[in-house]
């Protein structure tokens, strides 16, 4: 081999390891917003599922709370909307993970009934 080969050959391999590199630090931030949402979302049928529970029928508007989780503060809106039937509610709970209420991570809509 020449010594132009093996430099050709070493520049082709920077390039891919630069582009493996790439692709690993991609994946290593989907993998922890995917862990984020899935929790959010865990969060939000919790939440539900509290609320069936509770026989509560709630009324129409909106209510913000926290839930924690994980070791996390979990912020939510729920919205509460009117049905064509007097004795459901469809709920919306919107999921964030910062106070502001900014950062939206999942939504989860149901029904509450009486």
């Amino acid at each position: 081999m020449t010594l132009i080969e093996v430099m050709v050959a070493l520049t082709i391999m920077a390039i891919s390891l630069v582009a493996l590199l790439s692709t690993s630090g991609t994946q290593a931030n989907s993998v922890t917003y995917l862990k984020q949402k899935t929790l959010a979302h865990w969060v939000a049928v919790n939440e539900l599922t509290e609320l069936r529970m509770a026989k509560e029928f709630p009324a129409p508007g909106d209510e913000k709370g926290v839930t924690t989780m994980t070791n996390n503060d979990w912020y939510w809106i729920r919205t509460t909307v009117e049905t064509e039937d007097k004795n459901a509610r469809q709920v919306t709970f919107t999921l964030y993970s910062d106070e502001d209420r900014t950062k939206n991570i999942s939504s989860l809509t149901g029904y509450a009934t009486r």
